[in-house]
């Protein structure tokens, strides 16, 4: 299963709606869109969502996540101790790393 981390913060699971778009190979692809959010992403043209973010960057997703959450402070320290010390090991994506430290965490 491939993790999608949405642009906003959230991870994509099951949150979807299915929608048609215009794309240089069609113009009526059929793609996803996140429902919380309205993001549709175009896999064809655009990139796919970003893997593999700097520490900075995957700490701001993290931090939306945690604002979006209602999470506590000190839930919010450990989560971004745990993503900190998954990302130094510089194999997993950035969905794995979220996934990883929130049920670590929580």
């Amino acid at each position: 299963m491939k993790i999608i981390l949405c642009d906003c913060g959230e991870i994509i699971d099951g949150d979807t709606f299915r929608d048609y778009i215009k794309t240089s190979a069609n113009p009526s692809t059929s793609t996803i869109g996140h429902q919380k959010c309205g993001r549709i992403f175009n896999f064809v043209d655009d990139e796919m969502p970003k893997r593999y973010s700097s520490k900075t960057e995957l700490k701001s997703i993290v931090m939306k996540f945690a604002s979006k959450n209602n999470m506590s402070i000190d839930a919010i320290e450990r989560l971004l101790i745990e993503v900190d010390r998954l990302k130094s090991f510089g194999n997993l994506s950035d969905g794995e790393i979220l996934v990883t430290a929130i049920k670590k965490v929580l």
